[in-house]
């Protein structure tokens, strides 16, 4: 598990157990290649019996989940007729009873599964379901938006013959261009902090030859209005990417015209790109 990963997993965690009051919570990552779950992070657990514990698609509650893509729970674990019992002696050490195992699903495929636990055999309710399922979305999201952005850097990197961002040919300076805009619209949808500036970081990769001029400085969204025309986008386009009016394009657009003394769309992009401040 990469540290992003591990990061996303524990955090994830922390919050189901706040939003629910479970004692117990623990997951992990699907294998790359393998259908199966390793423990990875725990919170709440008394015993180690489940740390890198490996679960089987289809086997257990854990494994039912990734199996069937949805969210499992039991009442009682040991005693369940819903799920097979491999793993009962691991769950019986740690006095495990109610369960519930929540998927992470990205593009359609299971990458991680959450769950929640008492040591006591009650139902869970739905705002406890809820909360669990809440907390995988969550995950979700960050998994989904980082693969996006390392897909867009690693298209846009250039190859070997074409230097620094920026260089080589028509062609590559495009591609370089609509992955900044792609990755500065993607930023406004992240609630995560520190994902959103991991996210800005690799999108300063796309403009790591030329440092912003000190004359001009330029709002973060004006920069991501300006992304998004250099990369072609009328104004209707760019406030649907961006998540905002077409008015308020027009607005960043303006502001941005303004410090940067020019005239047109087309000045603007151009004028921004001597200053640094896209590809």
């Amino acid at each position: 598990m990469g540290a992003g990963d591990a990061v996303e997993i524990r955090g994830a965690l922390a919050r189901l157990r706040r939003a629910t009051g479970l004692p117990v919570a623990f997951g992990g990552l699907v294998e790359p290649g393998r259908r199966q779950v390793r423990i990875s992070e725990l919170s709440g657990t008394a015993t180690p019996a489940l740390s890198a514990l490996a679960v089987t698609s289809g086997n257990g509650l854990g494994g039912r989940a990734v199996a069937l893509a949805r969210p499992c729970a039991v009442t009682d674990y040991s005693v369940s007729r819903r799920i097979s019992h491999e793993y009962d002696v691991p769950v019986a050490a740690e006095g495990l009873r109610a369960v519930v195992a929540v998927p992470v699903v990205v593009r359609r495929r299971v990458r991680a599964v959450l769950y929640g636990a008492l040591r006591a055999a009650q139902p869970l309710g739905d705002r406890t379901l809820g909360a669990a399922v809440q907390a995988a979305r969550d995950v979700e999201q960050a998994l989904a938006v980082r693969e996006e952005a390392a897909a867009l850097v690693a298209a846009a990197r250039p190859g070997p013959a074409s230097g620094a961002p920026g260089g080589g040919s028509g062609a590559a300076r495009e591609q370089v261009r609509e992955a900044h805009a792609a990755l500065r619209a993607l930023a406004p949808r992240l609630a995560d902090p520190a994902l959103r500036a991991e996210l800005l970081r690799a999108c300063a990769l796309l403009t790591a030859d030329a440092a912003p001029a000190a004359a001009v400085r330029l709002a973060p969204r004006e920069v991501d209005v300006l992304a998004c025309v250099a990369a072609g986008s009328t104004n209707g386009v760019a406030a649907e990417q961006l998540g905002v009016t077409a008015e308020t394009v027009k607005a960043y657009l303006r502001s941005a015209m303004r410090k940067l003394g020019v005239r047109t769309r087309g000045q603007a992009v151009v004028a921004a790109r001597r200053a640094g401040w896209l590809p």
